[in-house]
């Protein structure tokens, strides 16, 4: 009787141990990934931040795969693939796109360094940095994520498993990042068509299909430079996420930058996201944008589309106030169009144009009250130096991420 109980018992163990190792296998790169999140910044009631997390995802979250299916060309066809391959059908996962304002700009200090600035402006909202390893010919990268991108809205903490699972599809929702080859990327809100319908860019041609955020991973992932990045993302169309509109603004080591816009017609008559085609206007080509625009070897973006004649009104330009802050801060008298600016000062205009202290100085306020993150990607030694919510004066606030977990 005895021998049967331990043939029983062992089969059972055997059969236990056997499906640990099945669970083990589909899922030990989400395991990994889900076990590396940790919590580095705490919310804030004080001044209405939400908490920051840090995630290392294991493998590759079958990026290849995604790209070699043709991408996709709307947001419920990425919440398929991210369900059916990331979290293996079990967990359900939501995107939504806010409407967001931010600013960015290049730079290069007295040593020749490149900067690639960015301020990402929205509300009480949860952040996550995430650092990939993805290998296979892909570049390992440092992003920022807006969680509520991931249906974890209001700067909710990250409490339990099940939102930790869906944490797992944080690589195909970055907002701005860098990486291991130099190549910082952001992105930022457009506000395209008339006023009261933003029209998300929507191509419809023969080329495979990206949305917004998947359209800035891939850059991450396989541009070796901005020519590498514009012609990468020449080959797909674009879909912007959630009825939302964007831009982009790409810069590499070599001071090299881009500003990538959709358009067609002007901004009244722009309401229909299927007939805008690319624009590019490099830091070294951008003539046609303005005067000081050709002088500066520098370049910087905030929410206005940058295209020629676009805007029948001024008012219709958003965040133009920004754009001339940081024109006008970095290239004061019109001789620094080498735009020379050492870190610190980089780090200060960030905290200048950051909202709470540019709308206390303005005397006004709207939706995107808060700077969420400010990040300073310095190109050259391939580190950032990320400031959650605007506490530039809180050293428990600031950090320094670089490419040291490859080793």
């Amino acid at each position: 009787m005895m021998k049967i109980i331990k043939r029983i018992l062992i089969g059972c163990i055997c059969v236990l141990l056997i499906a640990v190792a099945g669970i083990y296998g589909m899922w030990h790169n989400e395991i990994g990934s889900i076990m590396s999140i940790q919590q580095i910044v705490p919310a804030k009631d004080e001044n209405q931040s939400g908490p920051v997390y840090v995630m290392d995802v294991q493998g590759d979250y079958y990026f290849d795969d995604f790209l070699a299916q043709g991408g996709v060309s709307n947001d419920s066809q990425l919440i398929d693939f991210v369900v059916g391959n990331i979290t293996k059908g079990i967990i359900p996962v939501s995107l939504s796109a806010p409407e967001i304002g931010c600013s960015s700009f290049t730079a290069v200090d007295k040593e020749g360094k490149r900067y690639f600035a960015r301020n990402y402006d929205f509300s009480t909202t949860s952040g996550m940095i995430v650092r990939t390893a993805p290998g296979n010919g892909r570049y390992a990268s440092i992003s920022s994520v807006d969680l509520q991108f991931l249906g974890i809205k209001d700067g909710a903490p990250i409490d339990g498993f099940m939102q930790k699972v869906i944490c797992l599809a944080a690589p195909y929702v970055p907002i701005d990042g860098m990486n291991e080859a130099g190549v910082a990327v952001g992105i930022y809100m457009s506000y395209q068509g008339d006023t009261d319908n933003v029209t998300a860019t929507d191509q419809n041609t023969d080329r495979p299909d990206l949305t917004s955020t998947t359209m800035l991973r891939m850059i991450l992932d396989y541009a070796g430079s901005v020519d590498e990045a514009i012609q990468l993302v020449s080959q797909y169309d674009l879909h912007d996420s959630a009825g939302t509109s964007f831009h982009y603004m790409v810069a590499d080591s070599t001071g090299a930058s881009a500003i990538l816009e959709w358009t067609y017609g002007s901004d009244h008559t722009d309401n229909d996201g299927s007939r805008r085609e690319l624009k590019v206007y490099r830091n070294d080509q951008d003539e046609m944008v303005g005067v000081k625009e050709a002088a500066d070897e520098y370049q910087y973006v905030t929410n206005f589309i940058v295209t020629p004649d676009y805007y029948e009104l001024v008012d219709d330009m958003k965040g133009l106030d920004r754009y001339q802050m940081i024109q006008e801060t970095v290239n004061p008298d019109e001789t620094n169009t080498a735009g020379l600016f050492e870190k610190n000062e980089s780090l200060f205009l960030l905290e200048t144009i950051g909202r709470r202290k540019w709308d206390a100085q303005k005397g006004e306020s709207d939706q995107n009250h808060i700077t969420v993150w400010s990040a300073l990607y310095d190109l050259t030694d391939r580190s950032v130096t990320w400031v959650s919510n605007e506490e530039f004066d809180n050293p428990s606030s600031i950090f320094t991420f670089d490419f040291s977990y490859l080793k």
